[in-house]
This record gives structure tokens, sequence and C-alpha cells, in this order.
């Protein structure tokens, strides 16, 4: 199977120095993803509250890119499978780590 949607991978700039909403409410997450076609940084599903994911849900932007650090590897949530990323995004700075 192969992804269709990579035209949607963009160069972003990353929207948080750690998952968005989790920031603002002073919750805890697990690795962070990051959205590659708006920047938005969001938690993981193995975070309690799996920001990034819900942010796929609200929005659609079907390719997130592992962000803690930078891993370089992409994922799409619409075919569910693993997609090569066109280059790797830098951080903005320090991530604080919780787990």
């Amino acid at each position: 199977m192969t992804c269709t949607h990579m035209a949607t991978i963009h160069e972003v700039t990353p929207s948080a120095r750690g998952c968005e909403e989790c920031l603002k409410i002073g919750s805890e997450w697990v690795h962070l993803r990051l959205c590659r076609e708006c920047g938005h940084v969001g938690c993981c599903d193995q975070s309690p509250h799996r920001h990034a994911r819900a942010h796929f849900h609200a929005t659609r932007h079907p390719i997130i890119e592992g962000y803690d650090p930078p891993e370089g590897w992409g994922w799409c949530y619409v075919d569910d499978i693993e997609v090569d990323l066109p280059d790797q995004t830098s951080q903005i700075g320090p991530i604080p780590r919780f787990y």
C-alpha cells in the first residue's frame, strides 16, 4: 500500500515547544507528533490526551512527523502506514520531557 497524501507534506514551523494543548492545560505527554501540513505540535496516542490524533480528526491533516526529539519518520493517519518524509523538521528550542 502507498500513501496518497504525500502532496500535503510541507515545510512547517512547529507551533510550540511541546504539545500545544498540554502546555495550555498543564498536562504531561509521552511523545510529540508534528503535523506536516500546518506545524501543529501534539502528543502521541500513548499520551493521556492524544492531541495529535485529535488535531487530525478536527482538520483532516493526514501526515505527522515523529518530533520528540526530531526522529524524521512520518505516519499517515488516513492510510495507516509509515511514510518517507522528504526532510526532517528542526526543533525550535529545547523541548521539555515528561515521561
